[in-house]
């Protein structure tokens, strides 16, 4: 049990299934030394850009990245186990351990096979560890076996990441949502949990639902569901109909796709002044954000900030925030988000085009926007190759950020920018008001009470002011 005033401790085990036999790698935090190495942390590596991620990148940018699901798995195993390191962390947990198990496939009653879970024993016995996480789903036979055999909690990847929503989520709708995912989650587990689900419970892993007072009986469970599905439908359809309103203006959306921890709400803070909260720790931004910002040509976007993506996002997550991700499948731009840092670039960018694809968006515009350039060295800085479609900025100094809207403005298609000529009379106050405020001003003479102007205007501006508008307006 976790110390009072202290997060729990959890012990790590990580998994690899290949036809290749590899050693197995076990370390504790605070006990003896098992003799076995340690698994060398992923930030260890991360420095600097490297070539294959930049390649990526611009094909993603291009829609050219060959997507295949080896693509999606290849990973190493401690690149994985670095990354259930940040969402331990993320729950509020301690690593306590850690375990590596490479086995040829995965053993039907445990997962890591009996040896493994006598060698798991051990390991715990040295540690004090209050729950055992597994960078890998398990099924609900094989965390009850586990946990029969090891007399100690064990979740899964998915249910980690289920609790981290919980913990983040500040809204209603975002509560409706994490709760309804743990509920499709938890209900084929169900069976063999006994007193275990009818009571509210501590820790990582229990946090959302026991909140319900939930019982074993399924068809509370399902009339929960059922309740939660009506709320988020209510959600879905106001959602709707503010969109309806928005989009009875002509605005276009830009939305932030990319991994989780990339910096989006940092760009989105950058970019908008909005204040979001910005966290190292994983999934810190849930709630979806919109803001105003005016691109170069005086025209104004809508910019949403979204959840970020990960490595095996559970299905349920994807189905349950679909309502908050319609903002990305009704965006007029994507901006996907990488860490131009991170040693893991190429298959992080090839788990986002998945997720994009689940939300039938995988085809929409998009700019690459490689962030955190600022971690980089002087010398790779410069020689960052120039694309229409890439560009490289560091949200935290603002270095790019001019250039990054320039080219969100060359890309949006909506509300058309055109260059004309215009005679206003100057006592049209309002109308000369807004070409100042919403038009880019190149030229302005003022002859017989009336104001010449050669301006460049977004269409829906142009509408409100074509009466002024003279016959050698340049394209006419």
């Amino acid at each position: 049990m976790a110390r009072p005033g202290q997060g729990e401790r959890a012990f790590l085990v990580g998994v690899k299934f290949s036809s290749r036999g590899a050693s197995k790698n076990t370390r504790t935090a605070d006990g003896p030394d098992t003799g076995l190495e340690d698994a060398a942390p992923a930030h260890n590596r991360a420095s600097g850009v490297i070539p294959a991620a930049a390649r990526a990148a611009r094909d993603a940018a291009s829609g050219t990245l060959k997507q295949s699901q080896a693509d999606l798995t290849e990973v190493s195993p401690d690149d994985s186990l670095a990354e259930l390191r940040e969402l331990t962390a993320s729950a509020g947990a301690s690593v306590a351990g850690e375990i590596l198990q490479r086995r040829q496939r995965p053993d039907a009653a445990t997962l890591i096979g009996s040896g493994k879970v006598q060698e798991l024993q051990g390991a715990l016995a040295s540690t004090a560890a209050d729950l055992i996480i597994f960078d890998h789903e398990l099924t609900p036979s094989q965390q009850r076996n586990l946990e029969r055999e090891l007399d100690i909690r064990v979740i899964d990847r998915t249910q980690l990441i289920l609790d981290i929503f919980a913990r983040h989520a500040r809204t209603r709708e975002g509560q409706l949502q994490v709760e309804l995912a743990q509920l499709q989650y938890l209900l084929p587990r169900l069976v063999g949990r006994g007193a275990q689900m009818s009571q509210l419970g501590g820790g990582i892993g229990t946090r959302g639902p026991g909140e319900t007072q939930l019982e074993t009986d399924r068809r509370k469970i399902y009339r929960r569901i059922r309740h939660l599905e009506q709320q988020l439908e209510n959600v879905r359809r106001i959602r709707g109909q503010q969109r309806q309103r928005r989009e009875s203006v002509p605005i276009a959306t830009v939305a932030l796709v990319g991994y989780t921890n990339a910096g989006k709400s940092t760009l989105f803070n950058a970019l908008t002044r909005a204040g979001v909260l910005e966290s190292p720790r994983m999934f810190a931004t849930l709630d979806p954000t919109l803001r105003h910002i005016v691109l170069p040509s005086k025209r104004e976007v809508l910019l949403s900030d979204t959840v970020g993506f990960i490595r095996s996002l559970p299905h349920t997550l994807v189905s349950a925030f679909r309502a908050t991700l319609e903002e990305v499948q009704r965006a007029s731009l994507l901006l996907h988000v990488s860490d131009v840092t991170s040693p893991t670039a190429d298959e992080q960018q090839s788990q986002v085009e998945e997720v994009l694809r689940e939300l039938e968006s995988q085809h929409k515009p998009r700019l690459h926007v490689m962030n955190k350039v600022d971690l980089l060295s002087e010398k790779k800085r410069e020689s960052l190759p120039d694309s229409d479609n890439v560009v490289y900025v560091s949200a935290a100094t603002g270095a790019g950020l001019d250039r990054l809207l320039r080219l969100i403005d060359d890309k949006i298609a909506d509300d058309p920018v055109q260059r004309v000529r215009l005679r206003v009379p100057q006592s049209e106050g309002k109308a000369l008001a807004l070409l100042n405020a919403k038009s880019q001003v190149f030229s302005r003479e003022y002859r017989d009470g009336f104001v010449d102007l050669d301006v460049q205007a977004a269409e829906s501006v142009l509408r409100k002011v074509k009466t002024f508008l003279t016959a050698d307006a340049p394209g006419s």
